[in-house]
């Protein structure tokens, strides 16, 4: 009898114990679940959004001026009218990387003032001596001294393509559009000189004009390339992100952009030539000149899908091996 007591009394707790195990498993997720709670309220909770709201707002109103000037420039000058995709572009690469820019928390840095202030400093000398490239740029800094101030220095080097890509919206000075557009000018007409005569065409190259025996074929700035050089290096930059991964990939079709653009440029020129001579001189100016500059940057585009084409066959990636 006390022996069968005894037994029962030991199989009781032996019975209770088998289920103690189950009792923390059951706990297992809400615990987690209000932790991971608390980080994300957390995490929103550390970036002040009022102090926040005031600053992006005073920003806006300092650089409304700025930005109606800029636009304005984008729709009127054909040679910078690729503005208007740089913005969207960033716009659209920060919204893909949303949930990866979602998981980095926020480390705000008083550098950002530092950077903040800088920028303004920029502004101002910018406005004082009527540069508009510098009031145009400060913008970035401006942009770049808040992200980092509020967010912090990680999540800035997070966006940094994007940020960095903004540069391109922003014309670039005359002194420096001159420096650019009178070499290639230069460039494009001795290449002209030198190739009309192989096809059977005389030429007298003065400066930037060919004397035809047709008619004079002056290269103009128009002509020079450049605005395919902007156009084309924004789509090579929008292009090599979105459909290549590897690093190097995307920056060789990046200053791919610019031997593609003068060669192209090149055939352009002597292809008028070639027209002027023996069909019709209105080939060089009119519906024809016009026409002209947008075939030549389809098949600047064609070249560089060519050139990248080429690089994965003879490069191709990794993951692409079989």
């Amino acid at each position: 009898m006390h022996t069968c007591g005894i037994s029962l009394i030991l199989e009781v707790p032996r019975r209770c114990n088998e289920h103690v195990p189950v009792i923390p498993q059951v706990q297992t997720e809400p615990v987690q679940t209000e932790s991971s709670n608390s980080r994300t309220s957390a995490t929103v909770g550390a970036i002040p959004l009022a102090q926040l709201g005031i600053l992006a707002a005073f920003a806006l109103w300092l650089y409304w001026p700025t930005v109606a000037r800029l636009v304005g420039q984008w729709r009127n000058d054909p040679n910078f009218s690729h503005g208007f995709f740089v913005p969207l572009f960033s716009a659209i690469v920060i919204w893909q990387e949303r949930d990866r820019l979602a998981r980095i928390l926020p480390r705000p840095s008083w550098s950002g003032v530092a950077v903040l202030l800088a920028g303004l400093g920029v502004l101002i000398v910018g406005r004082l001596g009527a540069e508009l490239f510098l009031d145009r740029s400060s913008m970035l800094l401006v942009l770049a001294g808040i992200v980092i101030l509020f967010v912090g220095w990680n999540l800035f080097r997070a966006v940094l393509f994007p940020w960095a890509f903004l540069l391109l919206m922003i014309p670039i000075p005359a002194i420096v559009f001159n420096q650019i557009t009178f070499p290639l000018q230069l460039l494009a007409s001795q290449v002209a000189a030198a190739v009309l005569p192989v096809l059977g065409v005389p030429v007298l190259r003065e400066g930037n004009v060919i004397n035809l025996p047709a008619m004079p074929l002056e290269v103009a700035e128009a002509c020079s390339g450049v605005r395919s050089l902007m156009s084309l290096l924004t789509l090579a930059i929008i292009y090599g992100f979105l459909l290549e991964k590897r690093l190097w990939v995307r920056c060789l079709l990046a200053l791919a952009a610019v031997p593609i653009t003068v060669f192209a440029n090149d055939v352009r020129i002597v292809g008028t030539g070639l027209l002027v001579q023996y069909w019709d001189p209105q080939a060089a100016e009119g519906y024809f000149h016009a026409s002209w500059g947008w075939i030549i940057f389809v098949v600047s585009l064609i070249m560089l899908y060519s050139l990248h084409g080429l690089v994965r066959v003879v490069f191709p990636e990794k993951g692409a091996e079989s």
